[in-house]
């Protein structure tokens, strides 16, 4: 009977699992984020449901969701580039705990005043739901199928691996105040704060670099290695949780270091990392969503879609454009940026914690935050893709290369291979004239033949040019070698030059009227530092003498080659 049970048992799992991919693969056809699906199978396998699985177990919810929350974050700090998180952490910084503070201020007050709780209970909501999620932030942002600007996205996934501590620590608070009315808020609260954060930041580097270089002494193939990852995170995260620390920062900068340490981590490591990370957020959203009961959310239904509506419409803006004041953000950054605060799993945990301390009436904040996540991810989720491209804060992809690989030894040279298209800008030109300084090219094979380079050839359509140049060199050699798509001449223009290029000579031959004279003797490089100092993007924009110039390809916040717009 026993072994009928876990057949039982292993049946209905492993085919929710099946079932919840599967759909999830086909989601994003329709633009739907694939954790949504997930949660709602869970809802539909459900007591209300088809399915009829009765599952209230909050502590094993809570438990797993922890669990996956750090897998879901040490993967992401694994993708995150050291030079993305220095341009992005300020701003994230600000947005983790300001931002989150205000949020939770202006949601807890509106919920105060529509449903007519105690102003603690208001307070609490609005901790809980204060702080973007980072499983659906990663995933939605992954899955949407657009490549935001660095600055955006470096600051939206930063931000959701930073803001943990904040909302945790509200939500404690605030539930310790709940069970304890005497306890007041003094400087116990601020202490403790402080020890999340600090804790957290410096166990997270200390533990994250003995992490990567134990790793980088063992030998191992790419499936253990990601096994040896996750133990090891799951490590950080336990003994910071207990030294009183979060666990869930120390786990995101400990990823952040084994990342980037001496080479980083492999691309077959990574596929790894993202197989476990498919797993811990799939498997937590099914089994939240069967703690979701439908017919239990009908009775708050309409004050969790006003709290919703509010949040995303109106303590979010204010929270994002009162963060993001000291920061060189465009008006359509900021609003993207507040559009895209994605609620998921860990406003539904924080909802559990209340309910395991007994609070009273926590049931209803539990309801609410279901609510509030399910809109978050079918309107926000659901329309990432739109407003990127609305508020033009997405970037069109560059034709990669045939194959790259990097160079041992070299620094940030890579050896890159390119077939020529017809009507490409290189073809007809001879090797030497496309050649500059930083690129060394390597070999030229037409019709299975290599050509003498010292001959310096004419390069015809069908070549397959091999190279040897740094990674900011990829998008020239891409549009040398291939015809630019609608959305690049579109989006940059089918004309671009390097940032050395002075000032004064590109508006003599391109422009339609005299540069300010401000500008005699800069460069176009640094034209864009003036403006966006040394931090530009790749879709930075410039009007110039009724040009308008957007940076191309960028190196350590450097212009290196920009698109030309003529006017109309």
């Amino acid at each position: 009977m026993h072994l009928e049970s876990l057949n039982v048992f292993l049946l209905v799992g492993t085919g929710l699992m099946f079932i919840g991919l599967l759909l999830g693969t086909l989601s994003a056809r329709f633009g739907v984020p694939s954790l949504l699906v997930f949660l709602v199978v869970g809802m539909v396998a459900g007591e209300d449901g088809l399915g009829g699985i009765q599952f209230d177990d909050f502590s094993l919810a809570y438990v797993v969701s922890n669990i996956a929350l750090a897998v879901i974050l040490l993967d992401g700090g694994l993708r995150t580039r050291l030079s993305t998180f220095r341009l992005g952490l300020k701003p994230a910084l600000s947005l983790a705990t300001l931002g989150v503070a205000l949020s939770a201020g202006l949601v807890g007050a509106f919920a105060t005043w529509l449903i007519g709780v105690d102003w603690r209970l208001g307070l609490l909501l609005g901790g809980i739901i204060g702080s973007t999620d980072a499983a659906a932030v990663f995933n939605v942002v992954k899955g949407a199928g657009v490549t935001l600007n660095e600055r955006v996205a470096s600051t939206l996934e930063i931000e959701s691996g930073l803001n943990d501590p904040m909302a945790i620590f509200i939500t404690l608070m605030l539930v310790g105040v709940l069970v304890n009315p005497e306890v007041g808020f003094g400087w116990q609260m601020l202490i403790t704060l402080v020890q999340q954060f600090g804790l957290g930041v410096l166990m997270g580097l200390t533990l994250g670099a003995l992490l990567s270089e134990i790793l980088l002494r063992v030998r191992s193939n790419e499936g253990l290695h990601a096994l040896l990852l996750c133990s090891g995170g799951a490590m950080v995260f336990a003994t910071t949780n207990l030294a009183g620390g979060s666990g869930f920062l120390a786990i995101y900068l400990a990823g952040l270091v084994a990342g980037n340490r001496r080479g980083g981590t492999g691309d077959n490591v990574l596929r790894s990392m993202d197989s476990m990370a498919w797993l811990a957020q799939s498997g937590m959203f099914l089994m939240l969503g069967l703690l979701v009961t439908p017919s239990e959310l009908g009775k708050s239904l309409v004050d969790a879609l006003l709290v919703a509506v509010f949040l995303m419409l109106v303590a979010r803006p204010i929270a994002v454009w009162a963060s993001l004041l000291p920061f060189r953000f465009t008006w359509r950054e900021e609003l993207f940026i507040a559009w895209t605060g994605l609620r998921g799993a860990v406003p539904i945990v924080l909802a559990v914690f209340p309910l395991l301390a007994g609070v009273s009436q926590t049931r209803l904040l539990f309801d609410i935050t279901l609510v509030v996540v399910l809109i978050s991810l079918l309107t926000q989720g659901g329309s990432l893709r739109w407003m990127a491209r609305r508020l033009k804060v997405s970037v069109p992809t560059t034709t990669p290369p045939k194959q790259m690989v990097p160079l041992a030894a070299s620094g940030d040279r890579y050896v890159m291979q390119f077939e020529v298209d017809a009507g490409a800008k290189a073809e007809g030109q001879r090797l030497g004239a496309i050649t500059t300084p930083r690129i060394t090219p390597l070999l030229i094979i037409r019709n299975q033949e290599f050509r003498n380079l010292a001959e310096d050839p004419v390069i015809q359509a069908g070549d397959l040019v091999t190279w040897l140049a740094p990674l900011a060199e990829k998008d020239y050699l891409s549009d040398m070698c291939h015809r630019l798509s609608k959305d690049e001449k579109r989006y940059y223009g089918e004309f671009f030059l390097r940032g050395s290029v002075p000032v004064d000579q590109l508006v003599a031959v391109y422009g339609m009227e005299e540069a300010d004279p401000a500008l005699e003797g800069l460069t176009v490089e640094a034209l864009f530092e003036r403006h966006f100092g040394q931090q530009v993007v790749v879709g930075d924009t410039i009007r110039l003498s009724g040009l308008k110039l957007r940076a191309r390809t960028v190196e350590k916040g450097r212009a290196i080659l920009v698109g030309i717009k003529l006017p109309k």
